[in-house]
């Protein structure tokens, strides 16, 4: 089994969007395969636009909430993938912990559009992932 832990600092957008397509495209592929998220700063809510497009594609992520990241959560993952330093690159996980970085655009104040692509690049990415440890 192993363990993919996607990283963030506010954990209401991107990595909550790369968790709810690891969960549901290694369960499509028959691959155990657990996903979580995290941020170094963690939100209040998850970004409504985020949801939306999750939504707009028949992946809900009604079940999950912004959380802090914890040495437990990062020392039992297989992988830690942080999302893009952008945001706040004082808080950028990739500063205080071995990960391997998508740089991808946060979706917060974005348009309706521009969250659209962001989740297909996440999409692509998190295929991509599981193709390789399908191999």
């Amino acid at each position: 089994m192993q363990i993919i832990l996607f990283v963030c600092v506010h954990n209401a957008g991107r990595s909550q969007m790369a968790e709810a397509f690891t969960r549901h495209l290694a369960a499509e592929r028959g691959l155990s395969v657990i996903s979580e998220s995290a941020g170094t700063e963690g939100g209040a809510t998850l970004n409504p636009v985020a949801v939306q497009v999750m939504d707009e594609i028949g992946i809900s992520m009604a079940d999950q909430k912004p959380k802090l990241i914890t040495t437990e959560m990062a020392g039992k993952a297989s992988r830690v993938i942080t999302m893009g330093c952008g945001v706040d690159a004082a808080s950028c996980p990739a500063r205080f912990m071995v990960t391997e970085d998508w740089g991808l655009d946060d979706p917060k104040g974005q348009s309706l559009e521009r969250v659209r692509e962001i989740r297909d690049q996440i999409r692509v990415r998190v295929e991509h992932m599981l193709d390789e440890m399908s191999a």
